[in-house]
Formats: structure tokens, sequence, C-alpha cells
């Protein structure tokens, strides 16, 4: 949380802002970025003691994806993808796979954002028939270059995680990822204003 004594742009309407009332509101920005790995691994937390029916809490099951896919030899950014896959079951019940995909976008690969954002969408080949619902709609992306890395993706990390049994390696586990994932995007509307906002 920022200071509120900290100096404050003086403007009650955008469109009357000054240089020197962005060039301050940048300069705090940074350390509020900074701080964005932490509010990430804290709204993670939220999904502790939320079962929803399933085997396990909703943050098992997403250590248990980041576990698997570490344990298989994923790199750091695909395993952040994988702990933070259902982040966005919290305030997107009814659209969680693109909550999580905006979180990441700006911090990870084309591949890896598409994967996260149509996940949802892949994992349905499981249940989506038995709630009335086309199994197979994920073959609608059947010629899209990611569509085997998400089907890997679902088949081999995220829906075999539900197991009370399961290997589930501790968040301190991934904290150090995420925080080198989430250090620096590496696209972002902002990115030509860096240097200012550090």
């Amino acid at each position: 949380m920022s200071d509120m004594n900290a100096p404050k742009a003086q403007f009650h309407h955008m469109k009357d802002g000054t240089a020197e009332d962005w060039n301050l509101i940048a300069s705090q920005f940074g350390q509020f970025a900074k701080a964005l790995p932490d509010r990430i691994l804290e709204h993670l937390m939220l999904l502790q003691g939320d079962f929803g029916g399933f085997p396990i809490d909703r943050l098992s099951h997403c250590l248990q994806t980041a576990t698997l896919a570490h344990r298989d030899g994923k790199d750091d950014e695909y395993v952040v993808c994988a702990l933070l896959h259902d982040i966005g079951d919290t305030l997107g019940s009814y659209n969680h796979a693109d909550v999580a995909a905006v979180l990441l976008e700006p911090f990870v690969s084309e591949a890896n954002h598409w994967m996260i954002k149509h996940h949802a969408i892949f994992q349905g080949y499981y249940f989506f028939h038995y709630l009335g619902m086309d199994r197979n709609m994920r073959d609608g992306y059947k010629d899209h270059p990611h569509f085997k890395r998400t089907i890997e993706f679902v088949s081999k990390y995220d829906s075999p995680a539900f197991d009370p049994e399961g290997e589930i390696l501790p968040l301190d586990y991934f904290e150090p990822m995420v925080r080198k994932v989430f250090a620096k995007p590496v696209k972002s509307l902002y990115k030509e204003a860096e240097s200012v906002m550090e």
C-alpha cells in the first residue's frame, strides 16, 4: 500500500495533468509494481480451503499442477503459469482462465499465455458432456500452433492434479520462480516509459 503522506498529483481530471504530475505518478508506480509478486502470492492464498466439491482445495490443486510440471522438467515460466492457472477462480467464476491469462500476459511467452487463456476449454474434454456441453469444443482450435501444447498442459499437469495422495510442493518452494517471472514485463503498454517508472 502506498504512503498517504507521499506527494500527490494536483489534477482532478486527467486532462489537466502536467508533466510534473505524471512524473510523480510514474516514480511511485515503480515501487508499487515491485510488490506485484507479493500481491500475486497473497491472492493465490485465497484459494486455500476452498474445495468447491473437488477432492483437494483449489490452492493444493494449483500447487500440485505446478509440482507435476516442475518434476517433469518444465522451465520456471511454464511452472509459474501452472501455479497460477486457476488464480482467477476467486474473481472470475465464469472466466477464470481469462483472469489468469491477463495477469500473466505481460510476463510470459505468447505460447504460455495462449495455453493458460484456453485451458478451461481444453479441460472441458473430460467433463463438458456431463453438463450438457460439447466436450470437443477444443477441436475448434485444432489448427492453432499451441493446440498440442495446451492438450499437454491439461492432460499431464492440470487434470491429474486432484490427488490427495500426490506430491504437493509448498508455495514457498515456488516463490523464487514467481519473483523471477514477475520481475520485469516482456511486453507492456508502458514499455517505452519503463525508465521513468522504475
